[in-house]
């Protein structure tokens, strides 16, 4: 697509994302509840996006899908007041559960492949969330009213996207200094938080393309951006405000493990199956490796499971997260 095409479209999305916008007022109301309170808290509202990023990962599902799943949730809770479940003295946060997973779903059946998609009820036995399929069901025709959500919305990765094919073509210098995943990996953890929710998608995610380039200290790409900001005028007017503003882990972003809380008579039952399997004798030189590994990690049905205090970690061998995370921040967490 030639540079005239994607500046249409860029401008073209920009008088879109309105409709797709949550209500700041209702995310206003999200950030000043107090965890005491009954209504959904802007902690608890980010821990259900990190546990989004984290199932995105684990069933290999795109960053559309991800990003489109925070945009429905944070619409749905600007909308309504979605609040605790109370069993006995705790506050149970199962309807957040059951929206968050609802909203994933209704993202992948939009973004992804059908033969891809993960089944409704492997994906509430794998979120750990005790309500049924019909519950799913029914919520996601609650949301899709709520929205009116038919097809796919105009999000931040729309215009990241937008944005990384005009800095391409534009580019004199074909050097590899700007990384789309490094920059969607960067958008993921801006919407782990709800203060960035109230950013308008167009300025978070030329924010975030900007401290991109000025890190690289790039005059060519550096001029791209603000050729951007001239084409849509006081279309970035809230950009100065949100760039100053990213925190460095948005800049370098902490990977989430997928965590599986199971009881005491759970982790036995794993560890007696995992006695009862016959393991191919090792080689010699990888014996005594072998011995080690296995007396912290237990093997069952492909899933790797690192029990600590009650909890494991389960984490699939193929999952695309790990190798995701490794490629993109190895640099990052070595330094």
């Amino acid at each position: 697509m030639d540079a005239f095409k994607l500046m249409k479209e860029l401008k073209t999305n920009y008088e879109q994302e309105v409709y797709y916008l949550p209500k700041e007022a209702g995310l206003s109301l999200i950030e000043s509840t107090t965890q005491d309170d009954s209504r959904i808290s802007a902690k608890c509202r980010d821990a259900k996006v990190e546990d989004l990023w984290s199932l995105t990962s684990f069933f290999g599902y795109s960053a559309q899908t991800f990003v489109l799943a925070v945009n429905l949730l944070d619409r749905f809770l600007a909308m309504m007041r979605v609040r605790h479940t109370h069993t006995s003295d705790r506050q149970d946060p199962q309807n957040l559960s059951c929206v968050s997973l609802s909203c994933l779903h209704m993202a992948a059946k939009v973004t992804e492949e059908e033969c891809n998609l993960t089944p409704t009820d492997e994906l509430i036995r794998i979120g750990q969330c005790r309500f049924t399929v019909s519950d799913l069901g029914r919520m996601e025709k609650i949301i899709a009213e709520k929205l009116d959500f038919k097809s796919r919305a105009v999000t931040a990765l729309t215009f990241l996207h937008l944005y990384h094919q005009i800095a391409q073509s534009h580019c004199t210098e074909r050097t590899e200094t700007l990384s789309l995943d490094k920059l969607e990996a960067q958008l993921k953890a801006c919407l782990c938080r709800i203060s960035f929710s109230k950013a308008k998608p167009s300025v978070l995610a030329l924010s975030l393309l900007r401290q991109d380039i000025e890190a690289v200290c790039s005059e060519d790409l550096l001029e791209i951006t603000c050729h951007i900001q001239r084409h849509l005028k006081d279309s970035l007017s809230g950009f100065g405000h949100v760039c100053p503003t990213t925190p460095p882990e948005c800049i370098k972003p902490n990977h989430r493990r997928l965590q599986w809380v199971v009881s005491r008579r759970t982790a036995q039952n794993l560890h007696s199956y995992r006695m009862s399997l016959n393991y191919p004798p090792s080689q010699r030189a990888a014996g005594r490796e072998r011995e080690v590994r296995d007396k912290h990690t237990h093997k069952v049905k492909g899933y790797f499971i690192f029990f600590s205090s009650g909890k494991c970690d389960v984490r699939g061998r193929s999952c695309p997260f790990f190798k995701f995370v490794t490629g993109i921040f190895h640099k990052s967490h070595s330094t």
